[in-house]
């Protein structure tokens, strides 16, 4: 396998660095503070392709490859790791299930708005009850002519208040029955669907995070992504799919935690040199490179196996546990180079440090990610 970055890669980065030093750096933690979903960027991004990078041209999107995803987001990332949250959860949950699911009227009705990022979307699986044991949720829709009704709250959902278009996974069966879950499109707009509470959260405060709200919302049975009770083993596949976005995200906040470091550590003098001339920060660049480097290549290694149609469970769950893992890592070293001032929101490393945690939680916790790597390396 050649995993050298290709002419296609260089392109975006390079495309997406002059965006970001213009309509990203500046913003940064002016949205964080506020915690300001900055929806006109996110915009513009869908007008750059960056909104639809998997979806092919036919659908408006840019029809490019995992590989240019993941170098799309490390960019984005490397300067505001919560505005790449919001670009990954849109591009490999929503318009991902969608893309993976739907039917060919489903695709030309939505793929077109997600792609230009006319409209945002959101995925809804968590409920307030059921994150990891997502058989047990609550949430239920029931058929009712040609309209399915759905009743319950989802939380923890990327654009829960502000995304037009969901991708809601509800209970249509039996309690813990892997087949007794579907897959539904809800625009938002339709009577019953609504926003709920926005968390106040620790890090990633410019991705909003939020419940979404179903109180008798009557859904057209058009609406339906695949089979009935089939939403469940699709949720998990589109999670193998998001596991490399949680990846490329984790790697973007390691990636600007060591650009930060190795840069300050280079300027910073004590004892009448820089302190990277000290073998004790050195040591730490250089297992900051090194375990970039590696993490780099676990999330290549999962995309390579997905653009050939192969599973790739183990491999995606490998690259998100360990880049999750490593970002907490990256950006705590980070931080302890730059000490002091490593602690003031006057430098980037105390967001990033921040918004690493979330890494190691969202679309499988590293726990999970272990039960996930155990359970297939135990099959043989």
């Amino acid at each position: 396998m050649n995993f050298a970055e290709s002419e296609n890669q260089l392109m975006i980065a390079q495309t997406i660095r002059d965006f970001a030093e213009k309509n990203i750096r500046p913003f940064v933690m002016e949205w964080d503070e506020s915690q300001t979903l900055p929806i006109e960027t996110l915009k513009k991004l869908g007008e750059l392709g960056l909104m639809g990078i998997l979806v092919p041209t036919e659908y408006g999107g840019s029809g490019l490859t995992y590989f240019e995803y993941v170098t799309a987001l490390i960019e984005i990332g490397k300067v505001d790791s919560s505005l790449c949250l919001s670009v990954a959860a849109h591009n490999s949950l929503c318009t991902g299930h969608i893309l993976k699911f739907g039917n060919e009227e489903q695709k030309r009705k939505y793929l077109p708005k997600l792609a230009t990022c006319e409209w945002l979307g959101a995925w809804g699986l968590t409920e307030p009850n059921t994150g990891s044991d997502a058989g047990r949720m609550k949430c239920v829709a029931t058929q009712d002519g040609d309209h399915w009704v759905l009743n319950g709250t989802k939380n923890f959902i990327t654009h829960g208040k502000s995304g037009d278009l969901a991708v809601v996974i509800a209970r249509t069966g039996e309690l813990l029955d892997s087949h007794g879950m579907t897959a539904f499109v809800v625009e938002r707009g339709t009577p019953g669907f609504s926003g709920g509470k926005k968390e106040n959260k620790l890090g990633m405060r410019c991705s909003e995070t939020a419940e979404m709200i179903f109180d008798n919302c009557r859904i057209p049975k058009e609406n339906v992504l695949g089979k009935i009770g089939d939403g469940f083993v699709q949720a998990m596949k589109v999670l193998d799919g998001g596991r490399i976005s949680i990846a490329a995200l984790s790697l973007s906040i390691a990636v600007g935690s060591y650009e930060a470091a190795l840069k300050y550590a280079q300027e910073r003098e004590q004892f009448g040199q820089a302190i990277s001339n000290f073998q004790a920060i050195a040591f730490k660049l250089a297992d900051m490179a090194m375990e970039i480097e590696a993490g780099k290549l676990l999330t290549y290694k999962a995309c390579d196996l997905i653009m050939k149609g192969e599973k790739m469970t183990k491999e995606g769950a490998f690259a998100k546990y360990y880049t999750s893992e490593l970002a907490v890592r990256a950006s705590s070293e980070a931080i302890q180079i730059f000490g002091g001032y490593g602690y003031t929101k006057d430098f980037p490393v105390e967001k990033f440090y921040r918004d690493a945690k979330l890494c190691t939680i969202g679309e499988g916790t590293s726990e999970i990610q272990k039960v996930v790597i155990a359970r297939e390396i135990l099959k043989g």
